[in-house]
């Protein structure tokens, strides 16, 4: 049986063989240049990604982003507290830090006085002697005036004076006598004078009390 011709090119008479498309711009027998026309095979542009709930095949895909970032804000605003949180304990530790550095600082420099002034109170003791009995002149004299005046601006006080009313916490008493001049327990000699920096006591004074009859 002879197949009739159909009217089509030989390459598409069949649906069973192969399709043979001529897609030369240039026609070969005409040398013209050929309309490439519609090319039904191309796919049409399809929904962008960014079309929303639809393009994703997801309900709602916007909702659920803008969940997302909230949470997200909130994590971080979260971890943002809890830093400013530590930077201000750390703040408060260093501060505290610093006042006791200052104050052991302090109080080390006040120990390392008193022990060199504690250490000189004999040398004063044996001024205040010389002093007493006539005996401070000259050089010796220039040098005693010169120790004072030092231990006096490193803070040291000297305090006791006959008629002071007796105080324990600064007076020591060596003798003991009742008198009827005195209303009161009072220092009536003073036999070492007591010595101070601000309120630490160094030496109390040494005293002779008289108490009244």
């Amino acid at each position: 049986m002879t197949s009739q011709p159909t009217g089509r090119p030989p390459e598409e008479q069949g649906p069973s063989g192969p399709v043979i498309r001529d897609k030369r711009r240039i026609d070969p027998e005409t040398g013209q240049v050929r309309d490439p026309g519609p090319h039904p095979e191309a796919p049409g542009p399809g929904p962008g990604p960014g079309a929303g709930g639809v393009a994703s095949g997801v309900p709602g895909g916007g909702n659920d982003d803008a969940d997302r970032l909230a949470r997200e804000l909130d994590e971080v605003r979260s971890k943002e507290a809890a830093l400013v949180d530590d930077l201000k304990r750390l703040q408060a530790e260093y501060v505290n830090y610093r006042r006791r550095v200052d104050r052991d600082r302090d109080v080390a420099r006040d120990l390392a006085i008193a022990g060199v002034l504690e250490a000189l109170l004999p040398v004063l003791d044996d001024i205040g002697r010389a002093r007493d009995h006539g005996d401070l002149d000259g050089a010796f004299k220039t040098v005693a005036e010169s120790l004072e005046s030092v231990v006096t601006r490193l803070g040291l006080q000297r305090y006791g004076e006959p008629g002071d009313a007796f105080d324990p916490g600064v007076h020591e008493a060596l003798m003991h006598e009742h008198s009827d001049d005195v209303d009161e327990p009072t220092c009536t000699q003073i036999l070492f004078p007591g010595y101070r920096v601000g309120e630490r006591i160094l030496r109390a004074a040494r005293v002779a009390v008289a108490e009244p009859s």
